[in-house]
């Protein structure tokens, strides 16, 4: 079946930067779309941008000109490079897959952006 992990969240002080993986199984990852959503105590989930099968990518505009999305598709996993971390940055950070035929989602990495 498809999995997707995450990894990399962690505490970072406000100007900071962090890493997260997604390190995909389970479906043809290079036929992927992926996506990272987040959710902050209290708010919906929201989506922070995504990477397609071309490697085009698309990101909110909270986000534009911090973040960065990028593919390995010879390690099946997607990277989420965060710059410039503010407080209000804080979420519990999710992956998203989207293959031919179906959705899929990681259980989450906590990234706390706190001094």
């Amino acid at each position: 079946q498809v999995q997707l992990v995450e990894s990399g969240g962690g505490l970072v002080p406000p100007g900071g930067s962090l890493r997260l993986s997604c390190a995909a199984s389970g479906l043809i990852f290079r036929l992927a779309n992926m996506a990272w959503y987040r959710q902050a105590p209290g708010k919906q989930r929201e989506w922070v941008g995504g990477i397609n099968m071309f490697d085009a990518t698309t990101y909110a505009d909270s986000v534009k000109g911090r973040f960065t999305i990028s593919r390995d598709n010879a390690a099946n996993t997607a990277y989420l490079q965060m710059n410039s971390l503010k407080p209000e940055d804080t979420a519990v950070y999710y992956c998203f897959a989207q293959p031919f035929g179906g959705t899929y989602w990681g259980q989450g990495t906590q990234v706390t952006v706190s001094s």
